[in-house]
């Protein structure tokens, strides 16, 4: 089934800001290539933290929420902010955190797969997240080799 299209549209132009990301990164120019990676980072980080909040969301509408859900809907920001400690220390960045990004993207359809065969999310859900998350990671991957 097909998520309705306003969720559709609005989740796949959340692929915009990486994809700028990538394009500014490849796309040659020295002056603005730091900050296009140091931005998909960012932007990276904040999606997988707002995965952890639909989450947290989804438990807390649930009339009996499955007990692993709840510690699941945190996961995603520790991992987030546990991917700037390289940053925030002056190890090499960005390239570790943004594969510990990227994977951690891919990896939330996990997640979202047990939700769907619960049926503790609407029928279209991975319609819609599979793109999205296959989508984002894979872009916050391509970041990873700028």
């Amino acid at each position: 089934m097909s998520p309705p299209p306003l969720p559709r549209w609005l989740g796949l132009a959340g692929l915009l800001p990486q994809l700028a990301a990538v394009a500014l990164v490849f796309g040659g120019d020295e002056a603005v290539h730091f900050s296009a990676i140091a931005l998909g980072y960012a932007y990276a980080a904040l999606i997988l933290s707002f995965l952890g909040g639909l989450w947290w969301g989804i438990a807390a509408a649930a009339t009996r929420p499955p007990h692993w859900l709840w510690v699941a809907s945190v996961v995603p920001s520790l991992i987030a902010l546990a991917s700037a400690i390289p940053w925030a220390v002056g190890a090499p960045w960005p390239g570790p955190s943004l594969v510990v990004l990227g994977v951690g993207l891919i990896a939330a359809l996990g997640v979202d797969l047990i939700l769907a065969r619960q049926g503790l999310v609407p029928s279209w859900w991975m319609s819609l997240r599979l793109p999205l998350s296959l989508g984002l990671g894979g872009l916050t991957l391509l970041l990873a080799l700028g």
